[in-house]
């Protein structure tokens, strides 16, 4: 399975699953990112961290640490 801190500029994928525990897990579930949601990713910032992403329709930053617990598949 891939992560979608591996996931290129341009591409779209959906999400898998979410891996990780309590606080973080409940965070990401809230911005939207939940199973079966597809993601777009816009572009990533010059020293690679944090990542854009378009999540349901709305643009959202993400750290690379926070996107590798999403678990995500091409679409």
């Amino acid at each position: 399975m891939s992560t979608l801190k591996d996931v290129k500029v341009g591409q779209t994928v959906v999400v898998t699953k979410l891996n990780g525990e309590g606080a973080l897990k409940r965070r990401i579930m809230d911005m939207g990112i939940t199973k079966g949601t597809s993601i777009y990713v816009r572009k990533v910032a010059p020293l690679g961290d944090p990542i854009e992403l378009t999540v349901r329709g709305y643009e959202l930053s993400l750290r690379k640490a926070d996107a590798e617990i999403i678990e995500v598949t091409n679409s």
